[in-house]
């Protein structure tokens, strides 16, 4: 991703090669604590009156816990800009949306998820047409309102760094837009559950809605689970519809910026294929081809345990992604974006919650899980 760099001349400055190893060290140090927790935290509760709670968390919340955490700490020491160059936020999160690829069943989306599909798609265009809108209304800046209205209504962090790469946003931009998916996904992973038990919805229509609002895949995955086994299941096939539109937005965005919004004048020359190419996140491409083989091994009669172990090191690398989010968060990039951005993602939460509540209801009032 091609970005402006803000950076002030001591993050700037060039560590050494030692500086960013121990950058990498100190997240893969602190993911691990994050397994670890993750897998300890629910024993340690049980039998107590927060057993649930813990078992629930995903390892989202411990990561970022532990990178805040870490930041705050190498802030203090004064060796947080030097290991910044280990951090690798972006590396680590697109090398997991492409293992995350492995696991989506091509066939099953075809052949099993026409609800979700048609779902996904209205979700999509009217959450993100209203959040494109209102940034608009609040006079947000454009990169940062593509990211904004690609995170509401597709897939959290992984859709805002399509559309970083896209428009070319910068990477603060980046950051306060997972600052945001982050802050609203957590709540909902025990929101929307205890909703549907409120309205009596049937767990298809709570799956769907859950897949539908809920805006990181882990998140969906933690609150599918506490609605139920049928639950997760429709929640997981439409959270990975809309995975699998990444693409299309981010092509959608490369040719709206490259086309309108960065051109100076209709004088000026349109851009060329080499320079879509250049804007185009690669990784879309990893995720799509991943998605292939992975189908086409099953078909083949692979075992199912190598995909089981693409998914574990797929998590593994997401949890260094929350981990580094973590260290690379700035208070400063929050204060600067002032309320107009949480005005602008919460509104939007608020219509993608009641939108993807009618289309549920719909398209999945009727459906069974086979």
């Amino acid at each position: 991703m091609t970005e402006q760099d803000t950076r002030t001349p001591e993050q700037t400055r060039d560590y050494g090669i030692g500086y960013a190893v121990a950058g990498v060290t100190v997240v893969v140090v602190l993911g691990a604590l994050t397994r670890f927790l993750e897998a300890q935290v629910p024993n340690w509760a049980e039998g107590t009156s927060l057993e649930n709670i813990a078992g629930a968390i995903e390892f989202p919340v411990y990561a970022i816990a532990l990178g805040l955490l870490g930041n705050f700490v190498l802030s203090k020491l004064a060796l947080r800009d030097a290991l910044a160059k280990g951090f690798r936020t972006e590396f680590f999160i697109k090398t997991g949306l492409v293992l995350l690829g492995a696991s989506i069943n091509l066939k099953v989306l075809v052949t099993a998820a026409g609800p979700s599909i048609i779902q996904a798609l209205l979700l999509i265009s009217i959450v993100f047409g209203f959040t494109w809108w209102l940034g608009g209304v609040l006079k947000l800046e454009d990169k940062l309102r593509a990211l904004l209205a690609s995170a509401v209504s597709i897939c959290g962090v992984s859709a805002a760094i399509a559309a970083a790469g896209a428009v070319q946003a910068k990477k603060e931009q980046l950051a306060y837009a997972a600052s945001l998916v982050i802050a609203f996904a957590l709540p909902s992973i025990f929101l929307l559950p205890w909703l549907a038990d409120v309205f009596g919805l049937s767990d298809p229509v709570a799956g769907a809605w859950i897949g539908g609002n809920i805006d990181t895949t882990a998140a969906v995955a933690a609150s599918g689970a506490i609605a139920g086994e049928e639950a997760l299941q429709i929640a997981t096939i439409v959270k990975t519809t809309q995975n699998a539109l990444i693409g299309i937005v981010a092509i959608a965005l490369t040719a709206y910026f490259a086309l309108k919004v960065e051109r100076k004048s209709a004088e000026e020359a349109r851009p060329t294929l080499g320079q879509f190419w250049e804007r185009f996140p690669k990784f879309v491409l990893g995720f799509i081809a991943a998605s292939i083989i992975g189908t086409l091994y099953l078909a083949w009669g692979g075992d199912k345990a190598a995909i089981s172990t693409v998914n574990d090191l797929r998590t593994w690398f997401l949890i260094f992604a929350f981990v580094a989010i973590g260290l690379e968060f700035s208070l400063k990039g929050l204060k600067e974006a002032g309320w107009r951005p949480v005005a602008v993602f919460a509104s939007a939460t608020v219509v993608n919650i009641v939108v993807a509540l009618g289309l549920a209801t719909i398209l999945f009032g009727n459906f069974t899980v086979s």
